[in-house]
């Protein structure tokens, strides 16, 4: 976890890089009907929902990338716990959507290579009402307090815990934010944050344990030198 284009990273807004080419990104599969069962897990880092192959990136990106998982970052009742910051602010939680490139076998494959992995990364604040789309996974969370517990949750539009608008965005090359830290992910961070109530960022952040039985808590990753890389961004 030692290279020069370590994620998570700060993200000076002055210092990103407009450019035209940088189109909506576009999904397709990712409203899943209530039948398809996905399975939420404690994996002693964070809660991870396994996402069917049918979910990929169509637009956006050179390549197309299909789905693998989406996991959550947070941080403690005493503060704030994304993993990216802007401007040097730090929000409350960060969603990842973790893709694989499509030209590669598997995930296992693609995560070796430089063009291997696609994120989606979002931020999420406490506003004043619940969100029903993430209370879809929160409903379950109390289920897998535990490291290696899991608990099968009904299918739903995944892309409802996303921004509507996906069409503003910061995009950088980096890394994944845990070990093995594979420096293969085309990061793209959406400028636009999520919704959710005080009482559902509390739950999420006092579910959960760790693989000490300790809660599981400000599960981000320190933020890393940019090494001269440059973030672009899809708007002025």
């Amino acid at each position: 976890c030692r290279g020069t284009m370590q994620s998570p990273i700060n993200i000076n807004m002055a210092n990103t890089i407009f450019s035209p080419h940088l189109r909506a990104i576009q999904l397709s599969g990712y409203s899943l009907p209530a039948n398809e069962r996905l399975k939420l897990r404690n994996n002693g880092h964070t809660a991870v929902l396994e996402l069917p192959q049918s979910l990929a990136i169509t637009g956006g990106y050179a390549q197309q990338y299909r789905a693998v998982q989406l996991h959550l970052h947070w941080g403690a009742t005493t503060g704030p716990g994304s993993e990216h910051t802007i401007n040097g602010h730090r929000f409350a939680a960060e969603i990842h959507v973790v893709h694989y490139n499509t030209k590669y076998d598997s995930f296992k494959e693609a995560m070796v290579q430089p063009d291997g992995l696609a994120v989606l990364g979002a931020f999420l604040e406490m506003g004043p009402r619940d969100n029903p789309y993430y209370q879809e996974l929160l409903d379950y969370i109390e289920q897998i307090q535990r490291e290696g517990e899991e608990v099968w949750v009904p299918g739903f539009n995944i892309a409802s815990l996303l921004p509507v608008n996906l069409k503003y965005y910061y995009r950088y090359n980096g890394s994944l934010t845990t070990p093995p830290c594979y420096e293969a992910v085309r990061w793209t961070v959406f400028n636009q944050t999520m919704m959710i109530s005080r009482d559902q960022m509390l739950k999420l952040i006092t579910s959960l344990r760790n693989d000490d039985g300790k809660p599981l808590q400000s599960n981000y990753r320190q933020i890393q030198s940019l090494h001269g890389r440059r973030v672009l961004a899809s708007f002025q």
